[in-house]
């Protein structure tokens, strides 16, 4: 199970990805600068206990009305090769040294630690406490589950647009990690074969839920 040290970040989170999300194609409040609080997220842990993972619910009051942006990011002690588009920023760790930040999606660690989740191999952990496992957070597989396409961690294609990021991962299945979060509807759409759903704070006094990534057919 992963650690989380009770330390200073800088630049912290929150301040790398004011510096990030305008550059996003979801990223609602054009040409405003972000001003985000976090409002929710979980941890999953990597197995050879080299990753950090973690995946961010941020709040901005940037635009008109708030916007939920989900995030998933990981943290390396060296840089990823061949995913410099996926860095969102590195920082000093008080207890680890620098650390690269990556958006999540572009790294095979996390993609695959999510299919572990969906298929019950992994264990989805609070965000800021070590060793405490976070029930709230499900994955739900229609049937009687799946197969992991071969290589699925390594997508062979990526695509972000504006409510989300596609991973093509071969075999007719692809992943879509929502970006701007909303409640869940109830409604299920054609295709969908899984999905992982966690909460978040809508306000100091309000929460919900919503999906954060959706598995699904690309052909019928």
């Amino acid at each position: 199970m992963s650690i989380i040290h009770k330390t200073t970040m800088s630049p912290t989170k929150v301040e790398l990805l004011t510096a990030w999300l305008p550059g996003q194609p979801w990223y609602a409040a054009a040409q405003r600068a972000p001003e985000l609080s976090r409002v929710g997220g979980f941890r999953l842990d990597d197995p050879e206990g080299e990753v950090g993972i973690e995946f961010m619910v941020v709040r901005d009051d940037a635009g008109d009305r708030p916007a939920w942006y989900h995030v998933p990011m990981t943290y390396r002690a060296a840089p990823l090769d061949g995913a410099e588009q996926a860095l969102i920023g590195t920082t000093e760790h008080g207890v680890l040294g620098q650390r690269w930040i990556y958006d999540g999606a572009h790294d095979p660690v996390l993609v695959g630690q999510l299919f572990a989740l969906l298929q019950g191999r992994a264990e989805p952990q609070a965000q800021s406490v070590s060793d405490t496992p976070d029930p709230s957070v499900t994955a739900e597989v229609a049937g009687a589950g799946f197969e992991v396409p071969a290589g699925a961690a390594e997508a062979s294609a990526v695509a972000n647009g504006p409510d989300g990021t596609r991973l093509l991962l071969g075999d007719g299945v692809a992943l879509q990690v929502t970006r701007v979060l909303r409640p869940e509807s109830g409604a299920e759409t054609a295709g969908v074969r899984g999905h992982v759903s966690a909460g978040w704070r809508l306000s100091e006094d309000d929460e919900t839920r919503g999906r954060f990534a959706v598995l699904y057919d690309t052909v019928s």
